[in-house]
């Protein structure tokens, strides 16, 4: 079993940064792809960024590149999102998951941390 803790989250005026942590219970923490979506009031899940098992791969998605930074420890079984120049749309409930493939697509992870409120005021 794999819990996920998201932490880091809060209210932000735009163009702050805010930086999320997800720490995973679990001693194969470092051969999985860790990914980061969201979930704004009434849209569907957004893909936002994945990072390989060695954190040599990452992919982002068209709306944060260039903005958000993922990077993981795994010596302390831990993912980082750093989110710098938030815009009112980065607002959302951000989660963290697990996959054992290096994938943007939300149905291949198996495990989901219970998320955490980003909110961006402008």
């Amino acid at each position: 079993q794999v819990q996920l803790v998201e932490s880091g989250g809060g209210l932000v005026q735009a163009g702050g940064s805010l930086r999320l942590s997800c720490a995973a219970s679990v001693r194969t923490f470092r051969t999985y792809t860790m990914g980061w979506f969201r979930q704004a009031p009434g849209k569907e899940r957004e893909f936002v960024v994945a990072i390989s098992w060695s954190g040599g791969s990452t992919y982002y998605g068209d709306s944060v590149k260039g903005r958000f930074t993922i990077s993981r420890d795994n010596a302390k079984n831990t993912v980082y999102l750093q989110m710098n120049s938030l815009k009112p749309e980065d607002t959302a409930v951000y989660y963290c998951a697990t996959s054992d493939v290096f994938t943007t697509n939300g149905r291949e992870y198996d495990y989901w941390g219970q998320g955490t409120q980003v909110t961006v005021s402008s």
